[in-house]
């Protein structure tokens, strides 16, 4: 075990080394790997330990955490590379040295290549042969004392296969053309020389022409590899891993293979110079390309998924943080036409009332009883909000209802709700143990009513990954994907906070501090004692401890309960210092909370004290003007046309309302209300030059745009947002 003052030492080294990748300030760093390592969540840190990060932001916290899983994968490794070289007996001081000043885990690996263990080669069976020496002198390449004849005839040996000088000088030829490729500079500037100069060559395989419809544009496509972007590499990937196409890493050749023999081969004078250039080719062709190749398609590919992901992570947090319609009553219609449409009704807190099925559409179109049964539950259930899936039969639906609306002059909202992963939720076994006497579809039909009154209560119910705002995710590093959409639900959620006594066990679970085991606790002490109301009882909670209480406890809500600060984002080390305040403007907390006018007569620096300062002060009173407030948009509707239901409807110009369902690095994906999402090009989504679609729109933009082309039979619509296009 090391000392305190090495531990110590060693995480200073750490933070130093995080510091100067992050270009941050060592004493932030040092603060937050402290905090970090004292089991900390990044949202408790973000919001609640700003005096000790100086204001760190989830962005930098999460960059850090990045950082410490870095360097502690890199010194795993290096103690087994260590370990392997040793045990082989070749590790030298000056060995150990550059392994463990390896600041990367890349180079690591290239370091570690020649002592690597490895399949049987062509290069250990010559040094099984005894070839090593003379592979050895033959790298020296001095000018020898005797002819070349004499030089190789002591390798000659027939009982290990040696037959001749011929063999002997071939096996040392592949230990060299070995040693060269696994030689860690030469590698680099393969990878160097591919990056600059090289080209991404995709081509359809022999015979798989027939099932590479999907993979029109990479039949027979090269482009530079410095130039391609993510979505048509991890394209090309994809046709490769569905065994269609064979993606490959090209080069001129001759310049390189030039300059690599300038580099290996330096003496003309030497016997064996045809030799080694001979093997430089060799070595090149058979070795060098190859692992050229892999690494360049391996960092193009992780490049690429990083994007990818990046990008999924965005638009889901714009989903996750759309505007809830809030507490209303709210009827959800699950669209269809064969079996109909499933109609459910959930009250103000998502508390499922009643369903029925009714069949606007053909086959059946029964639109009388259709309208008088949804009429009869809109009545009974005072309803406020309809929402309507999306999905098959979504906009003959919508139209109906808008028909039924407007026929009895009824006051509602109605809105077309996105049901990605709806389906996938309703057969999942949180939905059987919600809702175990309801049918599938049923489920669904509660789920989309839910979504429109709080998307992000809801959609925390679904694999982020079936949710559908991103593009190749069953493509892109599964672990890393993970990874991110965890953050981003976290992240939202903290962010919102969550309401103690409504919550699910999927919402709970990312409250920080929680998780899965905890959150269900939560909820079996909520069933069993009634609802909270005061965020001290959670410490009444099985296996809630100290820890937990103090990272979660900010995030909790508790409406109408008996401390009033509990319905606020301040957290309860700090309700002294609102007492404090009341005490100051000569009033009680409980008058205090929600009153903008009192909190603003407030000094932040009247109530600093040895643990908290200004930043925490100043939340403090901005959250007492407006406690509790959701941080999320207005909620608002996006009107489609009504003249406007299918493809076949549109026409060239048409000017129509919409609604962004997803961001690429290539366009936008719009909703217009036709079933089939159409593209707003990059170089349609403004007038002046876009480098990034995500700086001029997000998921569930309500936009406007004009209809450039349709293509029916590949069901393709282009739009635009430059109307003078």
């Amino acid at each position: 075990m090391p000392s305190n003052s090495t531990a110590k030492t060693q995480s200073t080294d750490t933070s130093q080394n995080i510091a100067v990748e992050l270009e941050l300030p060592l004493r932030q760093v040092l603060a937050a790997v402290e905090l970090l390592d004292a089991g900390n969540t990044i949202p408790f840190i973000a919001r609640y330990r700003k005096e000790a990060t100086q204001g760190l932001d989830e962005i930098a916290l999460r960059a850090i955490e990045d950082a410490l899983e870095r360097i502690k994968a890199l010194n795993a490794r290096k103690t087994t590379v260590l370990k392997t070289i040793s045990e082989q007996g070749v590790l030298t001081d000056a060995l150990h040295s550059q392994i463990q000043n390896c600041s990367d885990l890349r180079t690591l690996e290239a370091i570690y290549l020649p002592y690597k263990p490895k399949r049987r080669t062509r290069a250990t069976i010559a040094r099984e042969q005894g070839l090593q020496p003379l592979a050895d002198l033959l790298l020296k390449q001095e000018r020898l004392q005797q002819s070349r004849q004499a030089t190789l005839q002591p390798y000659v040996d027939p009982a290990k296969e040696v037959p001749d000088t011929q063999t002997a000088l071939r096996g040392a030829l592949d230990i060299i053309a070995e040693q060269w490729s696994e030689n860690a500079e030469t590698r680099d500037w393969m990878v160097e020389q591919a990056r600059t100069y090289g080209k991404i060559v995709s081509k359809v395989k022999r015979g798989k022409k027939e099932e590479a419809e999907k993979f029109e544009l990479y039949l027979d496509h090269q482009e530079a590899v410095r130039k391609v972007p993510s979505h048509r590499l991890l394209a090309m990937m994809r046709g490769a891993a569905e065994g269609v196409l064979r993606v490959s890493v090209q080069l001129e050749g001759t310049r390189e293979l030039s300059e690599l023999r300038r580099r290996l081969v330096h003496n003309r004078q030497f016997e064996f110079f045809s030799d080694l250039n001979a093997t430089v080719d060799d070595c090149h062709e058979r070795l060098l390309m190859p692992a050229t190749e892999s690494t360049i398609l391996q960092t193009l590919k992780e490049e690429a998924d990083e994007q990818a992901i990046g990008v999924f992570g965005k638009n889901l947090r714009e989903l996750l943080m759309a505007a809830p319609a809030g507490p209303r009553i709210t009827l959800g219609i699950d669209p269809g036409f064969r079996t109909g449409c499933k109609v459910a009704v959930v009250d103000g807190t998502g508390k499922f009332l009643a369903n029925t099925a009714i069949y606007p559409t053909p086959p059946k179109s029964d639109t009388i009883a259709a309208g008088m049964t949804l009429l009869a539950l809109i009545k009974k259930h005072n309803v406020q909000l309809i929402a309507i899936g999306n999905g098959t039969a979504s906009r003959e639906t919508d139209a109906f209802v808008g028909d039924l609306m407007r026929e009895h002059q009824l006051d509602i909202t109605k809105v077309m709700v996105s049901e990605s992963g709806a389906s996938i939720y309703s057969a999942s076994e949180l939905a059987a143990r919600e809702f175990p006497d309801l049918d599938i579809t049923v489920r669904g039909a509660i789920s989309i009513a839910r979504r429109l009154q709080d998307p992000l209560a809801e959609l925390v119910k679904t694999d982020p990954k079936s949710i559908g705002v991103g593009q190749y995710q069953h493509d892109v590093n599964q672990v890393q994907l993970r990874k991110c959409l965890d953050r981003v639900v976290e992240s939202c959620v903290n962010r919102v906070g969550v309401d103690l006594n409504m919550a699910s066990v999927p919402l709970l679970s990312y409250v920080a501090g929680i998780g899965p085991r905890l959150a269900e606790n939560i909820v079996e002490y909520r069933n069993s004692n009634g609802r909270f109301t005061d965020r001290q009882q959670l410490k009444s909670v099985t296996k809630l401890g100290k820890k937990a209480f103090e990272q979660a406890a900010g995030f909790l809500r508790i409406r109408g309960g008996d401390q009033p600060l509990d319905n606020s984002a301040v957290h309860p080390e700090s309700y002294a210092i609102v007492s404090r305040m009341a005490k100051q403007l000569q009033t009680n907390s409980k008058a205090l909370v929600g009153n903008a006018t009192l909190s603003q007569k407030l000094k932040p620096e009247d109530f600093i004290d040895a643990q908290f300062g200004i930043p925490t002060i100043v939340d403090i009173i901005s959250e007492l003007g407006k406690p509790g407030r959701d941080p999320r948009s207005e909620f608002r509707v996006v009107k489609f046309s009504e003249s406007v239901n299918n493809m076949t409807d549109l026409k060239p110009n048409m000017i129509l309302e919409g609604v962004i369902t997803n961001v690429t690095h290539f366009g936008a994906f719009t909703d217009i209300g036709v079933h089939q999402d159409a593209l707003i090009h990059i170089s349609q989504l403004a007038d002046e030059y876009v480098s990034d679609p995500n700086e001029i729109v997000s998921v569930g933009d309500v936009v406007k745009v004009k209809v450039l082309e349709i293509d029916i039979p590949r069901k393709r619509i282009s739009l635009t947002r430059k109307f003078n296009a």
